[in-house]
């Protein structure tokens, strides 16, 4: 009876570590997850989002176990990994971003701001819509899920396990990211603001010439024709430069850190 209750006592204080070792992992995959382009979108259901957060957890877990078992149950701990989760599915979810810019400013430029345009969670013109849910099937066909799982192993290296971040090393790195985030919007919607540009050029020289015709009536039409001409040759360029990029950031996170 007695070797059954020391036997009991270490099955307890076994599977008490391991749940603590999980819920630290849990609570920075689970957090992130929450921003992750694909698997955190709001379209996805929150037991669906929970499942594939615990999922990856189990991914996760064996490869920091050793690690788990340096921190002593707290709260701070708990706390500190979720704000390191936050910080890696902001970090992602800034591609996505720069996709919405890119075609909020693709789709003024070519009036095909209003047409289709959808009145969901994140309302986008219909070129947004497009472009991100190309570049989520894109990334999720490209072996999204292998490379997050890569992605939350290789964090523990430059974000260490209930360590909270220096504010002085993440704020350079944050502002990388940001300002890339931007450039890389800028340049997927250069093609339709250089034509926009062009166009308004030569309407306005046609509009001197001959006062009388109405260039408006003629234009407009022509700009969005052609607005869609241009979506179908750039936007599958663009996409192919987005997945580039993005594989690169999850391929080396840190590059912006100093």
């Amino acid at each position: 009876m007695i070797d059954l209750m020391a036997q009991l006592t270490q099955a307890t204080g076994l599977a008490s570590s391991l749940l603590w070792q999980g819920l630290l992992v849990f609570m920075r995959v689970g957090s992130a997850l929450s921003l992750i382009p694909a698997f955190g979108e709001r379209s996805v259901p929150q037991r669906v989002r929970l499942v594939i957060a615990l999922a990856f957890s189990l991914v996760v877990l064996p490869s920091v176990s050793s690690e788990t078992l340096l921190v002593s149950p707290a709260i701070l701990p708990l706390l500190v990994e979720v704000v390191i989760g936050l910080l890696l599915g902001i970090s992602l979810r800034l591609f996505i971003l720069a996709l919405q810019t890119a075609a909020t400013i693709a789709a003024q430029a070519t009036t095909l701001s209003q047409m289709f345009g959808d009145a969901g969670p994140e309302p986008q013109p219909a070129i947004g819509n497009l472009m991100v849910m190309a570049a989520l099937a894109l990334a999720v066909a490209s072996g999204l899920h292998v490379q997050l799982a890569e992605f939350f192993i290789l964090s523990y290296q430059f974000f260490p396990l209930a360590q909270l971040p220096e504010p002085a090393d993440v704020t350079p790195w944050g502002v990388a990211e940001v300002s890339k985030g931007f450039a890389l919007a800028f340049s997927l919607a250069a093609p339709f603001t250089i034509a926009a540009l062009l166009y308004n050029i030569t309407l306005g020289v046609i509009n001197r010439a001959m006062p009388a015709l109405m260039v408006s009536f003629i234009g407009a039409p022509a700009l969005t024709f052609g607005g869609l001409v241009l979506m179908a040759l750039a936007v599958p360029l663009g996409l192919a430069l987005w997945l580039e990029m993005f594989q690169g950031f999850m391929a080396n996170p840190v590059s912006g850190l100093p």
